[in-house]
């Protein structure tokens, strides 16, 4: 799922959004018709979005398109495009792309490959405090300012915000917002650096998020996946990221699981080299 995260699976997973798969729309790809010329791999990606993508080609999302590239013997080519509310009807739907890499898993508005990794909301914390934070349920929480990241609004409201107002916990809550401002480097990393610089607690951010920028020669982070309660709303905080495709394109879709069966011990390599936090298969719920 990029600085989405997994996060336009907003309305699959009851009308939340998640931070950037993410929450994490890293990048998308198309290929041209193979009678239109050479074969194209056209990618939309947001040019300001690491750990998933940036204009030099230095994210998660970037390095896989690259990957996909080399398997099918395409070039690839980039369409820059801030990844807001809207961001598949300017992109995927407007025809700048017929492919969208890091979405949730059986997203509505496309079609989607197989899952290429499973990963999940996580706690992070200063190792220096000795915290022990591993579910919304934790009684610490009630004395520990908890970062969160915001997407704006109702319709925005993020897994973990909904978990932490359900349980009175709001507060408790600093806000930071997902896109943040766009001039500086990586807008969604700011509720990590707040927790670098001591204005709150813990950090409850999207995994891969976490898993890359949370260095340890800054803080010495502890990073812990959430062990949520299951509780009867049943709002996801774990989600199976995949590729996208239009509705209706099914050969380029099984073109591309074809892609990620063939290269899957390079894929989880690649997820290894950006610290991608994955889980089972078995879906955990708050």
């Amino acid at each position: 799922m990029s600085s989405h995260f997994p996060d336009r699976v907003a309305r699959a997973a009851r009308g939340l959004l998640l931070p950037g798969l993410a929450l994490a729309l890293a990048g998308a790809v198309s290929l041209e018709h193979p009678m239109a010329g050479p074969t194209l791999l056209r990618v939309c990606a947001d040019p300001n979005n690491l750990p998933f993508s940036n204009s030099r080609q230095e994210g998660l999302e970037n390095r896989l398109a690259a990957l996909v590239g080399r398997e099918l013997g395409a070039r690839v080519a980039y369409t820059w495009w801030p990844q807001r509310r809207g961001f598949f009807r300017e992109t995927l739907n407007a025809g700048r792309c017929d492919v969208v890499m890091g979405v949730p898993a059986g997203l509505e508005v496309l079609a989607t490959t197989r899952p290429y990794y499973r990963s999940t909301y996580v706690f992070v914390t200063r190792s220096a405090d000795s915290l022990q934070v591993r579910s919304f349920d934790d009684p610490v929480l009630h004395r520990l300012r908890i970062g969160v990241q915001l997407a704006g609004g109702a319709e925005g409201t993020t897994p973990p915000v909904y978990a932490l107002a359900r349980r009175g916990l709001m507060d408790r809550v600093e806000g930071y917002s997902l896109y943040a401002d766009y001039a500086r480097p990586n807008p969604p990393a700011r509720v990590l650096d707040a927790l670098a610089r001591g204005e709150v607690d813990v950090a409850v951010t999207w995994g891969p998020l976490a898993g890359y920028f949370a260095q340890p020669e800054a803080v010495r982070p502890r990073v812990v996946p959430l062990a949520p309660a299951i509780g009867p709303t049943g709002v996801p905080v774990t989600f199976a990221i995949a590729v996208g495709v239009r509705k209706g394109d099914e050969r380029l879709r099984l073109a591309l699981d074809r892609v990620l069966d063939r290269r899957h011990l390079e894929i989880q390599q690649l997820l290894d080299h950006y610290g991608v936090p994955r889980v089972a298969a078995a879906e955990e719920r708050l």
